[in-house]
């Protein structure tokens, strides 16, 4: 069924399709929970039942409680160093910087002054000039040692290790280290030949994307005048760095750092003013400090310190590299005159934050590839532990049950049946307060079909037992 308004055509659902689709999505969701419900269920035990060593000949009791610690102790010890590992690689992820090298050139094309002939002083009475300039932004990230002519000196084997060392790094283009790039015009809009005053690169949300990886940054406009731009370098910093204001700056000592520094900062500083209320470990009292931050409240919960930080945390200012481009012949002929392409360029060394070369690492030991299918089989030995733990447990129950049997039989049978009978009882909802029964009864003795083991009550007693202990009947 449809519904037409204008040009606008606008599907409308069936009320049947509707209850339909959600009678399916809530069974679904049924089924999950019961699915989880099951599986919350499942025996998860191994450890080896209590008395078992006295029944089995060898060693095999002990050898297996032996390895048991010996797993308890590699499992404590695998996530004592996973946690370190992780401690270690969110500590070094702030205060890394290194210097990259910017050069930022122009050229000119058909400027008066090229035209062969022209005075270029002369006035121009076409408004559609074909004077155009070509401006390059490079950036390249420096080395450690800030001296490029070490390559040079380097023989062949060094040279063939640090390729190796270059490929297996993968160093971060230009546009990696940069969210956003912002080129601004010193002069109106209607004094420009293409009407625009600004050229802006945002970083796209794919990052395998062909505008997200590129070393240089290149453009083309018209012009024929000598005109100052701005260029914007907008960081990327991964976890996001904030601008902190005066109070939390003066609060954490420190004028830039990410949420989750913010967060802990705060933390360290109420614990080591002992703020924190004995009634509720989530509640912390207000010094003169934070309540300047806050704005005055006696106190602050912990939960809502993330809404709290909010209007304290401003973005980065971007980095600014002042430029000129410069169309004059004094600029241009020179370069000209020699063979180049343009005159030297202007050069800017500015600090970005990069990664860890060890993070590499961390995250290869924290997510490695073949972890998954390693897990998957440990989770089934796991599996088949439990059942062979459980198979276990029955036999010694057997084992028991047969024993005092053959010490006993009569006194055995007859606290044996008394058992069942008192079991009877209760799964046909007869049993007396307190017992006292007997195996004297004809009714409870009897077999068959016709007895009250065959009845449809204690049947049905039995069949919802099992099913409410996830046990399927035989």
């Amino acid at each position: 069924m449809c519904r037409r308004s204008g040009n606008r055509r606008d599907e409308v659902v069936p009320p049947q399709y509707s209850s339909t689709h959600t009678l399916a999505q809530n069974r679904a969701e049924a089924d999950r929970r019961e699915k989880m419900r099951r599986i919350a269920k499942n025996p998860t035990d191994k450890n080896m039942p209590e008395g078992v060593e006295d029944m089995c000949i060898g060693d095999g009791v002990a050898r297996y409680r032996e390895l048991r610690e010996v797993e308890r102790t590699l499992d404590a010890t695998m996530m004592r160093k996973k946690l370190d590992v992780m401690d270690t690689k969110h500590h070094s992820q702030a205060s890394r910087h290194a210097t990259m090298r910017i050069w930022v050139s122009n050229t000119a094309d058909s400027q008066p002054w090229q035209g062969g002939g022209i005075d270029a002083d002369a006035f121009d009475f076409e408004s559609d000039t074909n004077a155009t300039y070509r401006v390059k932004i490079q950036g390249r990230l420096l080395d450690s040692e800030g001296d490029e002519g070490l390559e040079e000196e380097q023989d062949d084997e060094d040279d063939k290790d640090a390729d190796a060392i270059d490929a297996a790094a993968k160093p971060k283009l230009f546009s990696h280290y940069f969210s956003a790039i912002t080129i601004d015009f010193d002069r109106a809009r209607s004094l420009q030949p293409d009407n625009f005053t600004q050229i802006e690169w945002k970083r796209p949300e794919n990052p395998t994307a062909k505008e997200s990886n590129f070393s240089e940054l290149e453009f083309e406009r018209k012009g024929d005048e000598n005109i100052n731009i701005t260029i914007n370098l907008q960081r990327h910093q991964n976890p996001d760095v904030f601008r902190l204001s005066k109070p939390l700056a003066e609060l954490l000592d420190t004028d830039e750092e990410d949420r989750a520094g913010v967060l802990m900062g705060i933390w360290e500083y109420a614990r080591s003013q002992h703020l924190q209320q004995e009634d509720d470990e989530r509640k912390f009292a207000c010094d003169a400090k934070l309540k300047a931050l806050f704005g005055g409240p006696d106190h602050f919960y912990f939960p809502n310190l993330p809404q709290l930080i909010k209007p304290h945390l401003m973005a980065l200012p971007p980095i600014q590299l002042q430029y000129t481009i410069r169309v004059d012949k004094d600029y241009i002929s020179p370069a000209a005159d020699s063979g180049k392409t343009a005159s030297e360029p202007t050069v800017y060394d500015v600090q970005v934050a990069v990664e860890d070369p060890m993070q590499p690492l961390f995250q290869d030991i924290l997510r490695r590839p073949d972890s998954i299918q390693t897990l998957q089989e440990i989770q089934k030995i796991d599996e088949q532990l439990v059942l062979l733990m459980g198979a276990i447990g029955q036999s010694k129950a057997k084992h028991a049950f047969f024993t005092s049997m053959s010490k006993d039989p009569v006194t055995f049978f007859k606290r044996w049946l008394s058992s069942q009978k008192r079991d009877l009882e209760v799964l046909l909802g007869e049993a007396t307060r307190g017992g006292g029964e007997d195996v004297s009864g004809e009714e409870w003795r009897r077999g068959g079909a016709d007895g009250v083991w065959g009845s449809d009550v204690a049947k049905e007693s039995v069949a919802l037992w099992l099913a409410k202990s996830n046990i399927k009947p035989h």
